[in-house]
């Protein structure tokens, strides 16, 4: 029998490379990222069919849709894919990708005869709840910040397309790894176990607290559902959680044992005070150029406890948090992995950190696209100019409509290139160029100069445009591989004597 098939969009993200290394053997699976599998550490195998594709660019998408759909379609899509920062900020890219980039998705997947659409979320799209109280599976995601507001929206959108396909979302706590890889966590980690001013200064009464949940755990929950693909009721949703919510002063406490071998008390620091220091941190970090992680917006939720009771998720799934994986039995595993390897510590988790963009790659790549016909007209145009004639008189000797074909093919190649980071690509065109160039008379000169031409062409159309891709982007990814490209048209001419 041939496997189930499915498709997990972000599988390049922190969860996404975790359950793909789980479900490799059971699943033929179509793996979407912004990386690569190389860049990202996802594990490479036969089962899995990788695409480096972003959800917000629809028509590289569809493209991969359309394969998966003529190829027999798929059983189920995991949606993975979200934009997620601590910066409080109004990001665009949370809508373009928590919003446009699900409907995307959403519209591409009503072809695939899915058996079930997994949508992710988080317990962090809702509001704390009351003292005592607690967050369940019928909690609204009512949070006010920008990440819970498109996480209600694309709630509500999975719920618009159960028409097309059966859906249920799951919401995950906050999920660390043996190497943190969680942003508060690992800034609260750093600031305790150092000799800073604030090293022991905790906000409030130290009793802010979130749930915290062992990626691991979070994997096996999701190979749970992809097993049984039939097992939700239509609509359901899934807490993804441990019921405890661990605080600050427990961490820092657990934290300071560890690393220092003896208690320590923190210095509690008024609720009152809290919101006028951290914008004042603030004020300062944007003075010198580097702001704190810990912005103004967190302080009203300075000693508020997500609380959640995930029973009916227990009872549904037969799936629970494993005790061993709990976040005070696991940091002593955090603790030696930053003690004995910190350079891989800092790597990983200052990686986590970063703010999720676009990458400048598929931003590049976008602009390729919006002035593809601009580029490749320009670029006949310039090669028919007459004083280009003059100095190059064989281009004479090539009508305008092939040469539009050329330049329309080495524009495509230049841009897969671009959105895939491999050079390699290009190279390969320009190695197919040069040989034919050759066959057709051409020197070694005329075929460098073309390419040189085509780099200025680009370089200068794309850097009018009012997108925020720097000169110093344009030529790693443009100029880089037309360099490469024009070596290798000068190894084809020298193969046999004929270079410069």
């Amino acid at each position: 029998m041939s496997l189930p098939r499915i498709i997990v969009t972000g599988a390049s993200g922190f969860v996404g490379r975790h359950l793909l290394e789980k479900i490799k053997e059971r699943y033929r699976i179509v793996g979407l990222g912004r990386r690569s599998q190389l860049d990202c550490g996802a594990p490479v195998h036969a089962n899995i069919a990788w695409s480096q594709v972003d959800i917000g660019e629809r028509e590289p998408l569809a493209r991969v849709f359309e394969g998966v759909a003529a190829s027999g379609g798929a059983d189920v899509l995991l949606h993975l894919a979200a934009h997620y920062d601590f910066t409080g900020e109004e990001d665009p890219e949370y809508w373009r990708t928590n919003v446009e980039g699900l409907r995307n998705v959403l519209d591409l997947s009503k072809g695939l005869k899915l058996r079930r659409f997994i949508f992710a979320s988080s317990v962090a799209a809702c509001r704390f709840p009351p003292p005592g109280r607690a967050l369940d599976e019928t909690s609204v995601p009512d949070g006010d910040h920008i990440y819970a507001r498109t996480k209600r929206i694309g709630e509500e959108m999975v719920r618009e397309y159960s028409a097309f396909f059966p859906t249920c979302t799951v919401r995950f706590a906050a999920l660390f790894s043996d190497w943190c890889e969680y942003a508060p966590l690992y800034v609260f980690l750093e600031t305790w176990l150092s000799s800073r001013w604030n090293a022991r200064i905790l906000g409030g009464r130290g009793a802010s607290a979130v749930p915290y949940l062992h990626v691991r755990d979070a994997a096996r929950a999701l190979q749970v559902l992809l097993a049984q693909p039939e097992l939700p009721h239509e609509r359901e949703v899934f807490a993804i959680s441990p019921d405890r919510a661990v605080s600050h002063g427990e961490l820092f406490t657990a934290a300071r044992m560890i690393g220092f071998g003896q208690a320590s008390r923190p210095i509690c620091l008024p609720k009152a005070l809290c919101g006028p220091g951290m914008r004042a941190l603030d004020l300062l970090g944007r003075a010198l150029g580097e702001r704190p992680f810990e912005r103004p917006w967190m302080a009203k939720y300075i000693d508020l406890a997500m609380r959640v009771d995930a029973a009916h998720t227990r009872d549904r799934l037969a799936w629970a948090p494993r005790p061993r994986l709990e976040i005070l039995r696991r940091l002593p595993f955090l603790l030696e992995n930053r003690k004995t390897q910190p350079a891989n510590w800092s790597s990983v988790n200052l990686e986590a950190m970063k703010t999720v963009t676009i990458r400048p790659n598929l931003q590049i790549h976008r602009l390729l696209e919006a002035h593809e016909a601009e580029i490749w007209g320009a670029m006949t145009d310039q090669l028919l100019m007459p004083d280009r004639h003059r100095r190059y008189p064989k281009y004479e000797q090539i009508p305008r409509h092939e040469h539009e074909w050329y330049n329309r093919l080495m524009l495509h190649s230049l841009m897969n290139s671009v959105r895939t980071r491999e050079k390699a690509l290009f190279r390969s065109h320009c190695r197919d160029l040069a040989e034919r160039r050759r066959a057709q008379g051409f020197t070694a000169d005329e075929v460098c100069f073309a390419l040189r031409l085509f780099n200025e062409t680009c370089i200068k159309i794309l850097s009018l445009d009012p997108a925020p891709v720097s000169l110093a982007e344009l030529d790693d990814y443009i100029t880089a591989a037309v360099q490469f490209g024009i070596d290798e048209v000068e190894d084809v001419f020298d193969q046999d004597g004929e270079g410069r």
